[in-house]
């Protein structure tokens, strides 16, 4: 249960009225901010005043003077409060079926008394692992549903994706550099964008450089700008991006394709945080973020001595891997339709959405190209449809046992688990990852679906 200050600390209560356990439990959870309450009434009061998401209840409170045992009272009030909400129930000794009933009633898990520290701690983290999955799939939840847009507007339902987004919300409010990797068309300016909109520079310019588009003798001037008269040509003293991003972020794109040369001057930049311009003879002190992408090996060109590794370092203090379109299960349907809706209106008015056979193409296509290459081939299939619906032939996509997957079709194993995984895919993507109605869909049951979402390691949410 360790916190390390960045977030509101977890918050235990302890009801209980021995005071030698109050103090024993008080101290056994250091690293969480523990409630004591020694009756019904405090019980309820710290609740309500400090909403905390798990609860230790002695069943065996002294009872009220009409007879009723104050612990199943307090069991019952806090989950009419407040029914998210852990609570182990504590019972004596030979007070199982209590404990059993309080489960029924509601409460999470029990133990038995005399207290093991260890043993009862062990159940107080796992309540708490769980209300946090809890809170955390509500919120991707509500995400889903806000048009299943996140960081920087990106639309995106897979599970990895949205650990992608989580990370980068987490390092935007960091003065840290941030190295996307990725394969191209996977989004890596998008992510970039929403991590500066996210930051405490979102006031600051975006500013955004192709480094593999720009010629190797102009690069240069184009980071680090120029002073009038430094070239044949420079009229003007004129900035670099460097300088244009200050107080803001500078996207590197295809960092991996900046000179030998330039790089040892991007090193001293990120070293001293100052700049010269070309012909300038004045440091510059320049406040700017720098995010970079590539989708090249570095480690590879640093061993080849093509790429500077002290440069690496200064520029990847945090590094995020960004999936491929193929590693997002549901999310080439998702972007299909929101491209099919962004180009219909004005390039085919009268196409309303996709036939089955297209969003099954869709769906089990590689796309090596990613976003990039998706969104092309709904704008094309788009201008290309006849009727209403874009059909498998508007896509011109290939079948899906081509030459690279006939070997492994020929194994009745890995068929069928490639037909599972596409069924469970495509029903959670229609099911909103909801996963009785997943089941449902599928013909199977609850367990059985788990069972497979295990086998096959896909996530449920």
């Amino acid at each position: 249960m360790k916190n390390d200050g960045s977030e509101a600390p977890r918050k235990l209560l302890v009801v209980e009225d021995d005071p030698g356990l109050q103090a024993q439990l008080k101290w056994a959870y250091e690293d969480c901010q523990v409630l004591i309450a020694g009756d019904h009434d405090a019980a309820i009061e710290l609740l309500r005043a400090e909403e905390p998401d798990v609860v230790t209840l002695d069943l065996g409170l002294p009872p009220d003077p009409d007879g009723t045992r104050e612990g199943f009272r307090t069991l019952q009030a806090i989950l009419e409060m407040k029914p998210d909400t852990k609570v182990i129930v504590v019972s004596g000794h030979g007070e199982r079926a209590s404990a059993l009933n309080a489960i029924a009633s509601g409460a999470w898990d029990f133990y038995q008394k005399p207290i093991d520290i260890d043993e009862l701690g062990l159940i107080v983290r796992r309540a708490f692992h769980v209300r946090e999955l809890e809170v955390e799939n509500a919120r991707l939840a509500s995400q889903g549903a806000n048009d299943n847009r996140v960081l920087g507007g990106m639309i995106t339902g897979a599970p990895e994706m949205l650990k992608v987004a989580r990370t980068i919300e987490r390092v935007a409010n960091l003065d840290v550099s941030v190295m996307l990797i990725g394969a191209s068309g996977t989004g890596k300016e998008l992510l970039a964008r929403g991590l500066h909109e996210a930051s405490g520079r979102r006031d600051g310019a975006f500013v955004a450089i192709n480094c593999a588009a720009i010629p190797e003798n102009l690069l240069e001037s184009e980071l680090f700008g120029h002073e009038k008269g430094a070239f044949t040509g420079a009229v003007k003293t004129t900035e670099g991006k460097i300088e244009l991003a200050h107080g803001g972020t500078l996207f590197l794109d295809e960092v991996g394709d900046i000179p030998l040369p330039l790089q040892v001057k991007l090193l001293r930049f990120l070293q001293e945080r100052t700049i010269e311009r070309i012909g300038g003879r004045k440091a510059i002190a320049v406040d700017t973020r720098i995010v970079c992408a590539t989708h090249r090996d570095l480690d590879a060109m640093i061993a080849a001595q093509s790429f500077r590794d002290d440069l690496y370092y200064r520029l990847a203090e945090m590094v995020v891997k960004i999936p491929s379109l193929a590693e997002r299960p549901g999310d080439a349907v998702l972007l299909a339709r929101h491209f099919l809706h962004q180009y219909a209106p004005a390039m085919n008015p009268g196409v309303r959405g996709f036939a089955p056979d297209a969003l099954q193409a869709i769906d089990e296509a590689r796309w090596p190209g990613n976003v990039r290459e998706l969104e092309n081939r709904i704008k094309r299939a788009v201008i290309m449809a006849d009727g209403k619906l874009v059909a498998k032939d508007d896509l011109d996509i290939a079948g899906g046992n081509d030459a690279e997957n006939e070997e492994a079709w020929l194994n009745l194993r890995s068929a069928r688990e490639a037909a599972d995984r596409v069924a469970i895919r495509r029903a959670m993507m229609q099911s909103e990852g909801n996963i009785s109605a997943a089941a449902k869909l599928l013909g199977i049951s609850r367990p059985t679906l788990y069972d497979l979402l295990k086998q096959y390691r896909m996530q449920a949410a």
